[in-house]
């Protein structure tokens, strides 16, 4: 018995049109096949011809990957009645598609005469450069015409953008943001029965559900293409009905049997989810050929007699007989359909295959975080509010305006710096946990929405994944989002929201799509002893390891305002990600070396001043016996212990904050050590891997740097609660000890010893 199922699965379905005999009464093209129907003959064979179409990619990606001529063998066979949601759904209703979604790319791009969609399919499978969505990156099933972002989840992690898509449609049409879009356009998500166990694909029907439950417009539709099976472990037999069946604000149907039955259950959702404005689960039945992939030995864990009994339901060869017996097609017309495109398709494999691929690393990149620095200066500059309707936002006297210079905490800046962001762009909407009525768990948001109404302002569900998820939809429907996480440890609960979704997509699309975004995260340590782990989290190594993302660690309020408008250009004009990181315990501090000082309030820059990365900011820019590169908190404690290592002990510090953590602004770094000659790095994250002092000190060592370097890092800990932070975060004592031995060595001595201070060691 061989395993190569593929032509065994050929052999039937040619060998039932060899052997077919047409029907008595040849079915009229334009009429029903049934009455009571939508599915007129002509449009069933078209279907047919869809899913022969995508039936054959799947076989010929197999075929090409045995001369190693391809890469991807993940196929749709025995999806293909996928192809009737291709067919129904508008080519202006976003699609987020399963990996499976062969016939239902066929069949929507058919709404758009003129495209190559098998062949645009094979330059993916065969990772050309010339494919038109990802370029070679990967195989995803795309297109910017067809309005299908680019999808390469396995997890259904796609879902809660979808969602927030669908949340997204009628907020844009509120506030005129202009899209493409039309009013009465409904978003779909599809998904594996597997997938459907996932937290996110959980996350997003949950909060489309509770959208729908409040009031909100959701028009999404839900596709759960069940084919039993995830991998090799089979799914139960009635989960995914007994599951959603029976939710309340989500309208269930149940799609199998002939094709034209499948086509009416397909037409009643779609047609609901347009008219209702709410959430539908579409639950359709498929089956799984070839296994999971061309790599997958399904005879592992499927018996032969499995095998055989799941082949035997294969869509194509009851579609076959079910067009022949209604008399839509006659059995020597299917054969010769097959045939043509069989012959179609495995020649324009033939010539993908040709087809030159990525080669450079600079081919690879391009698209993955694209930056235009002039830009986006012009973008940052555009917009400046009237001076009159900006005082009368304000309540008659502007932030800058104040009766003492330098009187303005982190809190108070970042609040006036949202206020005039949403004042100057009405596509900007602020959201999450507490934003809205209460104003921030940290008072960050308050009287924003007050101000700017709960339209552009507004609470959501507890459920970071749902944030996130709200902000690419947003992103993709013209918004400009600013989603609020409460706290750093939270977001890792939701994390691959931006790593595997928000800031990948440009990369995956070449650019094509994009979901701009700022999201604000109160995170790192120093709130003295409250709050414990997940409150004082000082691990950003995650967040550093996201290619592309952006990362913005202000120290103070009038660099939090500046940053953030950085920040939000940089979206707008290169649809840059970024995340923005928050001192928590410097939101509201005032004083920097005793009590009463003021040292630690700011003037507030008034809009368009800005900063983007690669702007450090330096405190002692005179000559300087120790260079202290550091951040946030490490960038306050570092300033307190500089004045104790001048006046005790003659040690003259420079301290420069880096601001931004990706990319670190290494040029400016390595200039000042040059400068200075001796370094000391401050990092107030963990010290393995979990912050930045790795990188800085790798990067003086490979850039030939000839001075001292020495670091303070943070225990690598989880902060604890109350007075044992103390034990495990870095504090000014460490860093003056530090300071002190490496100023103290000569530069000769560099190569010999590098220092390396952890707190607690």
């Amino acid at each position: 018995m061989t395993f190569d199922r593929v032509p065994i699965v050929e052999a039937a379905l040619d060998s039932y049109l060899a052997a077919a005999q047409p029907a008595a009464t040849a079915a009229n093209p334009d009429l029903p096949l049934r009455p009571g129907s939508g599915l007129t003959a002509r449009r069933a064979v078209e279907l047919y011809e869809d899913q022969v179409l995508s039936r054959q990619l799947d076989v010929v990606a197999r075929e090409l990957k045995k001369t190693n001529r391809s890469f991807y063998t993940i196929g749709s066979a025995g999806h293909e009645n996928n192809a009737v949601l291709g067919a129904q759904l508008r080519i202006t209703d976003p699609a987020f598609l399963h990996y499976r979604s062969g016939g239902l790319m066929m069949a929507r791009a058919r709404q758009l005469p003129g495209g190559t969609p098998a062949f645009d399919a094979l330059l993916g499978i065969v990772a050309s450069r010339e494919d038109p969505i990802a370029q070679g990156r990967h195989k995803v099933w795309g297109s910017r015409a067809l309005w299908v972002p680019p999808q390469t989840s396995t997890i259904a992690s796609h879902l809660p953008k979808a969602m927030g898509m669908a949340f997204s449609l009628a907020r844009a049409r509120k506030l005129a943001v202009a899209n493409e879009i039309p009013p009465d356009a409904i978003v779909m998500a599809s998904f594996g029965d597997a997938s459907a166990n996932h937290a996110t694909a959980l996350s997003a029907i949950n909060t489309a559900r509770y959208g729908a439950r409040i009031g909100l417009p959701l028009p999404i539709l839900f596709v759960c293409e069940d084919n039993d099976t995830g991998i090799s472990v089979p799914t139960p037999e009635g989960w995914i009905a007994e599951t959603f069946g029976t939710m309340t604000h989500l309208d269930y149907r149940y799609a199998d049997g002939e094709l034209d039955e499948i086509w009416d259950v397909v037409q009643a959702a779609i047609q609901q989810v347009r008219a209702s404005r709410r959430p539908g689960f579409l639950h359709l039945k498929t089956v799984r050929l070839w296994g999971h992939a061309g790599s997958d030995a399904e005879q592992g864990y499927h018996s032969v007699g499995e095998i055989a009994e799941t082949e035997s339901r294969d869509p194509l060869l009851r579609n076959a007989r079910w067009l022949v017996e209604t008399g839509a097609a006659t059995p020597s017309a299917l054969q010769a359909l097959v045939a043509d495109t069989r012959a179609r398709v495995w020649a324009a494999a033939q010539e993908a295959a040709t087809r030159p691929r990525l080669m450079t690393t600079a081919e690879v990149v391009a698209p993955m975080a694209p930056w235009h620095p002039a830009r986006i200066t012009e973008r940052a500059n555009q917009r400046v509010l009237d001076p009159v309707e900006r005082r009368d936002g304000f309540g008659g006297t502007l932030p800058e305006e104040v009766a003492q210079p330098q009187s303005r905490t982190f809190a108070g800046n970042l609040n006036a710096a949202l206020a005039d962001e949403l004042a100057r762009h009405p596509e900007i909407l602020v959201f999450g946990e507490d934003v809205g009525r209460k104003g921030g768990v940290y008072n960050l948001t308050n009287g924003l929405q007050k101000r700017f109404g709960p339209a552009r302002v507004f609470d959501t569900l507890l459920d970071e994944t749902s944030i996130l998820g709200i902000a690419q939809g947003a992103a993709h429907a013209g918004l400009l989002p600013i989603p609020e996480i409460q706290y750093l440890a939270y977001l890792h609960n939701a994390l691959d929201q931006i790593r595997g979704e928000a800031a990948s997509l440009q990369f995956f699309s070449s650019g094509q799509f994009r979901n701009p975004m700022v999201v604000r995260v109160a995170g790192l340590a120093y709130q003295k002893g409250f709050g414990g782990h997940f409150h004082n989290d000082n691990s950003i190594g995650a967040l550093r390891d996201i290619p592309g993302l952006l990362l913005a660690v202000p120290s103070n309020g009038a660099d939090a305002a500046r940053m953030l408008r950085g920040s939000l250009a940089a979206a707008q004009e290169d649809g840059r990600v970024t995340i923005f990181l928050e001192p928590i315990a410097l939101y509201h501090e005032k004083d920097l070396h005793h009590d009463g000082d003021a040292g630690w309030l700011t003037d507030y820059p008034a809009p368009p001043s800005f900063l983007l990365p690669g702007d450090v900011g330096v405190s002692g820019d005179g000559a300087a016996d120790l260079l202290i590169v550091s951040y946030a908190n490490g960038y306050r404690l570092s300033l307190q212990a500089a004045r104790t290592l001048e006046r005790e002990h003659g040690i003259r510090a420079r301290i420069l904050d880096l601001r931004w953590l990706n990319p670190l602004p290494v040029e400016a770094v390595r200039a000042h050590a040059t400068d200075v000659g001796r370094v000391l790095i401050v990092d107030e994250c963990r010290a393995t891997g979990a912050g930045v002092a790795d990188a800085l000190i790798a990067d003086l060592i490979e850039n030939s740097f000839g001075g001292r370097v020495g670091s303070v890092r943070a225990v690598d800990s989880f902060v604890p609660l109350g007075t044992a932070t103390a034990a495990v975060l870095v504090g000014t004592d460490q860093i003056i000890a530090a300071g002190i031995d490496v100023a103290a060595k000569p530069r000769a001595a560099s190569r010999s010893r590098r220092a390396s201070v952890g707190a607690g060691s």
